[in-house]
């Protein structure tokens, strides 16, 4: 029985029917076992496995390099906050300092209640907004301890769900454009590209 729920493990099959080999759906399939779990569950990455025909070892090998994966559960919000070199010119270290006290958590832990997960991050790309805040890899743009607060409170009443969705959720608004062609279509697709390299490759040799 599949791990993911119906829907997704349709946009998985669809995501590994696009690449020649299924290892190269890998990342795809883990974004959306982290959306389905809110982090890599052991359930989730076996799933992941099968579908690309790997082993889970590989596959938590391959999660484990990247910062966006999370291999142990974490807050519905995970809040990060940049301490990078403009950020921590514009206070950076003392606004994270602040974060914990009113999230209630240690950075790199999460809040009693579940909410939230504290993490210090490298550069967020916003340094203009400084010190930068993510939650959820969206932007929040609160540069003071007072908006950072008002945020927050926001979050636990439910109040940014629109802009900001649970953990894991990379986009909400599924694209109707691009690709979209048959398994059959895209194999066919394949074929034809194999046999036009060999009939090069065989041209050449002569």
């Amino acid at each position: 029985m599949s791990h993911f729920r119906s829907d997704i493990r349709q946009r998985a099959e669809e995501a590994v029917a696009l690449y020649p080999r299924p290892r190269s759906a890998m990342l795809p399939l883990l974004h959306l076992a982290q959306e389905q779990d809110g982090y890599l569950s052991d359930q989730g990455i076996a799933e992941v496995a099968e579908l690309t025909g790997t082993t889970p070892a590989d596959v938590r090998g391959t999660a484990s390099f990247y910062d966006m994966f999370h291999l142990e559960p974490v807050g519905k919000y995970v809040v990060g906050v940049c301490t990078n070199i403009a950020c921590l010119l514009a206070g950076g270290e003392e606004f994270l300092t602040h974060a914990s006290k009113k999230l209630g958590c240690a950075v790199g832990s999460t809040s009693d209640d579940g909410l939230f997960t504290l993490e210090e991050t490298e550069c967020l790309a916003d340094c203009d907004v400084a010190p930068v805040v993510q939650v959820n890899h969206r932007y929040v743009r609160t540069t003071t301890p007072e908006s950072f607060d008002t945020m927050i409170d926001q979050l636990r009443d439910g109040k940014l769900d629109h802009d900001v969705p649970s953990h894991g959720t990379l986009i909400r608004v599924r694209r109707i454009g691009g690709l979209r062609a048959s398994r059959e279509e895209v194999a066919g697709q394949r074929t034809a590209a194999k046999a036009a390299r060999d009939a090069r490759a065989e041209g050449e040799a002569k």
